[in-house]
């Protein structure tokens, strides 16, 4: 193990021995090694079995996570290792191409489209990515699928 993964670890209160359990906060490593835009010690966690399916206390899976962070290296991994593209949070039934298209981010929504992310899929509430898509950009990449 790399010392700034072992280090990232221990500051984080994540177990040395075992890294893919949360820590005493309930938090998930995968979680938030994507939401800090930290490829490195995602792909460790990969590599250390991390199970994909895993949620934040939104219902968010760590391709969520690094949408947030804006991160095309944690996506491509992500995406590489089989997460589900098209999961739906609890919340409020948002996928992580519907938050990218509603938050303006324009390389995301491209990325997650490439890798086959489904712009059909609705809310609660009955939106899809283009009925939020918040920019010209991303509207024009939502209706050329």
């Amino acid at each position: 193990m790399k010392p700034e993964i072992r280090d990232w670890l221990q500051n984080n209160y994540f177990s040395v021995a075992r890294p893919v359990l949360k820590n005493s906060d309930g938090i998930e490593p995968l979680i938030l090694a994507s939401q800090q835009g930290r490829s490195d010690v995602l792909r460790f966690l990969l590599e250390q079995n991390a199970a994909l399916d895993v949620t934040d206390q939104y219902g968010n899976n760590a391709l969520w996570a690094a949408c947030y962070a804006d991160s095309s290296d944690c996506i491509a991994a992500l995406v590489d290792a089989g997460i589900d593209m098209n999961h739906q949070n609890t919340a409020s039934g948002a996928t992580a191409l519907i938050f990218a298209a509603s938050s303006g981010r324009e390389k995301v929504v491209e990325q997650l489209l490439a890798a086959g992310a489904d712009p059909g899929l609705k809310t609660h509430d009955d939106f899809t990515a283009l009925d939020l898509a918040s920019t010209r950009k991303i509207l024009k990449l939502i209706q050329a699928c």
